[in-house]
């Protein structure tokens, strides 16, 4: 994508808003595609525990702004070791940024004050800012309370992890997204017998995938019992 400013990262071609499976957070989804196509929310910040799709929603949301010509960058801090706090200089002429794993940067003042002059910066030129971080703003605990408080004057959402069903959906869902049926039975199975990490589970299924068809077999009981062993 041409428009888009990843900063070396590269986006995988099955995030997107159509692979989250919402569930509770449906909400959270309308506002996050509100800023990605209309730039109207210009802070937006999202935490949760690991494994609950938080990068996966900022990177969504920078594709989502890409394909409608917008520039965007999307700045991982959990790698922040690797980065320069100069890196976020010029981001506010951007149309998006999505800043993943905020908590990352904790009790690193240089960073702190780099995200604070971003975030005023970005409040001039009415550029939308997405957050993400494990805890909310309050109880990030970082040194900058600034910062701390233009975190949380936007809008502040938990993403709620999944339940056994909504589970079920999204993997179902993965599944059709990869041309593959799984059924109910099937489903039920894996969550009974395999890891209930979103995460853990959408990497057996492309496993699985490559194995049926490797195999040229159905996504049944006995060939994941055979496979998971």
């Amino acid at each position: 994508m041409s428009h888009q400013l990843p900063l070396g990262f590269t986006f995988s071609d099955d995030v997107s808003f159509d692979t989250f499976y919402a569930g509770s957070n449906s909400l959270l989804l309308k506002h996050l595609l509100a800023s990605a196509h209309d730039r109207s929310e210009p802070l937006i910040y999202i935490w949760g525990s690991a494994g609950v799709g938080k990068t996966h929603l900022l990177q969504a949301a920078c594709q989502c702004a890409a394909k409608c010509e917008q520039r965007v960058a999307f700045v991982p801090l959990r790698d922040h070791n690797n980065l320069s706090p100069e890196m976020l200089m010029g981001l506010e002429h951007l149309q998006l940024v999505c800043i993943d794993d905020v908590d990352a940067i904790t009790g690193q003042p240089q960073w702190e004050e780099a995200l604070f002059h971003l975030y005023n910066r970005a409040q001039e030129a009415q550029l939308p800012l997405v957050i993400s971080g494990k805890v909310t703003p309050a109880a990030l605990g970082l040194g900058l309370q600034d910062l701390t408080s233009r975190l949380g004057w936007g809008l502040v959402f938990h993403v709620h992890p999944l339940n056994d069903e909504e589970k079920l959906g999204a993997i179902q869902q993965r599944a059709r997204f990869r041309g593959m049926v799984l059924s109910d039975e099937v489903g039920h199975y894996l969550l009974k017998r395999y890891s209930r990490e979103t995460h853990a589970l959408f990497q057996l299924l492309d496993q699985l995938d490559s194995a049926s068809l490797t195999a040229q077999r159905k996504l049944t009981i006995p060939f994941v019992r055979e496979f998971i062993q």
